[in-house]
């Protein structure tokens, strides 16, 4: 099996470079980073990355993260589509833990459990609750790392075009299909959502959000909230 990982950006500077250092080199076919119209300093740390990197290109996609993971998914070439967020590093090993969890032709994909990249009692809390919740419902978040095999994610139709909750709503469909795996390997994202707004604050609105979506309110009317809020 041969994994494709796609990293969706916009103005990510601060945290690209690492993840993208972080990347093992036996990890991907390719590495797919897909800017939505960086104003800062991603594009330029993005070229650097790839002039060293031969397998590693940049593609362009209107903003929006689930438009510029399917633009990414439409590139590339691998068996398995790793989606990962630009502050978000996998484990060196992450190639065999894939292609480990993905043995049983019934898994068509699947998650990390996440941890933050701070030691502190809020970061310890949330990530706990984060893979609890994730793995009681099924449902993964982008921060998880979601995996998924390319005939499955194809046969799905994608992320669907919607500006907040793409990826609940895909692993939502995703677990319809077939079983997915949720992995006790961690990948490692940034707390500084969490840091710049508070982690009461942060979590309240996190499940006002998806409270409001279970419900049935348009992630349209989701996304003009989120972004008032914020």
């Amino acid at each position: 099996m041969t994994i494709s990982v796609i990293i969706p950006t916009l103005n990510e500077e601060q945290a690209l470079g690492q993840t993208l250092a972080s990347l093992p080199s036996s990890l991907a076919l390719e590495t797919i980073i897909v800017d939505g119209g960086s104003s800062d300093r991603t594009l330029p740390i993005a070229s650097a990355f790839c002039t060293e990197t031969s397998n590693s290109h940049i593609v362009g996609a209107s903003t929006g993260r689930a438009r510029q993971m399917n633009e990414g998914a439409k590139m590339s070439r691998g068996d398995i589509l790793l989606f990962l967020h630009a502050d978000t590093q996998v484990p060196s090993d992450a190639s065999r833990i894939i292609e480990s969890a993905l043995q049983d032709p019934a898994i068509v994909g699947g998650r990390f459990d996440v941890r933050f990249d701070t030691d502190s009692g809020w970061g310890r809390i949330i990530s706990a609750l984060m893979n609890w919740r994730s793995r009681t419902s099924g449902i993964a978040t982008g921060d998880q790392g979601i995996f998924v095999r390319r005939h499955i994610f194809e046969q799905l139709g994608g992320f669907a075009d919607i500006p907040l909750m793409e990826d609940i709503e895909f692993s939502r469909r995703l677990k319809q299909t077939g079983s997915t795996v949720a992995l006790r390997q961690t990948v490692i994202t940034s707390f500084r959502r969490w840091e710049q707004q508070g982690p009461l604050r942060t979590i309240l609105l996190m499940w006002i959000l998806r409270f409001l979506y279970w419900a049935g309110v348009n992630p349209h009317q989701l996304a003009r909230f989120y972004h008032t809020v914020r």
